[in-house]
């Protein structure tokens, strides 16, 4: 593909549902990102829930080990990544997933949805920040922070507030920039090589 088409086809965008618990939050929010997410032209969205991937806590090889998701993860120009915040920071399989891959993460960006009880999951969202690079991935500056969002649960799912709606459209820019740019370095780079 060259970086002409590449600058044209549609955004790959992987969110990535990190809690894994039965009785959950996240299922609301997903739901809630899926719509808004929906009328966003050329953007291409597949839904990875750890919850129905089986990553066990043993057996990861250093550089990444192939795995059910990794072909989904390798296809995505960027990730958001929705994580709730337990005990101040995030969930132990949303670490597990992201130790068990490696190269798929490399030159994409990063975003975040946080929730919890009244920080909004931004330590959980702080701690991901430091790991991510260490992939070569790079994270970006914005993220939508759910504070308390059962709070604003109804008949009709999660309703957003307009401060955080606005931060899903902040979040969403700056990650459709970095994944643009970031995708044509990976052209350019396969076709100099080629």
């Amino acid at each position: 593909m060259s970086t002409e088409t590449t600058a044209q086809s549609p955004l790959r965008l992987a969110v990535i549902i990190g809690s894994v618990r039965h009785e959950r939050f996240a299922d609301a929010i997903t739901s809630w990102l899926e719509t808004e997410l929906a009328t966003t032209d050329g953007l291409e969205v597949d839904v990875i829930d750890l919850a129905d991937v089986d990553l066990p806590l043993q057996g990861t090889r250093p550089g990444g080990t192939e795995t059910a998701i990794s072909g989904r993860l390798h296809a995505a120009d960027a990730y958001l990544v929705v994580t709730p915040e337990y005990n101040h920071s995030f969930p132990a399989a949303l670490k597990n997933a992201i130790d068990w891959h490696y190269q798929e993460w490399a030159y994409k960006p990063v975003a975040f949805v946080g929730y919890g009880a009244g920080s909004g999951g931004i330590r959980a969202i702080e701690q991901l920040r430091l790991i991510f690079p260490e992939l070569r991935a790079t994270t970006i500056r914005d993220a939508v922070l759910l504070a308390a969002p059962w709070t604003r649960f109804g008949e009709n799912g999660y309703k957003a507030t307009e401060g955080e709606r606005a931060a899903l459209t902040a979040t969403m820019t700056e990650l459709g920039w970095w994944a643009r740019t970031l995708r044509a370095g990976r052209v350019a780079e396969v076709e100099s090589a080629a």
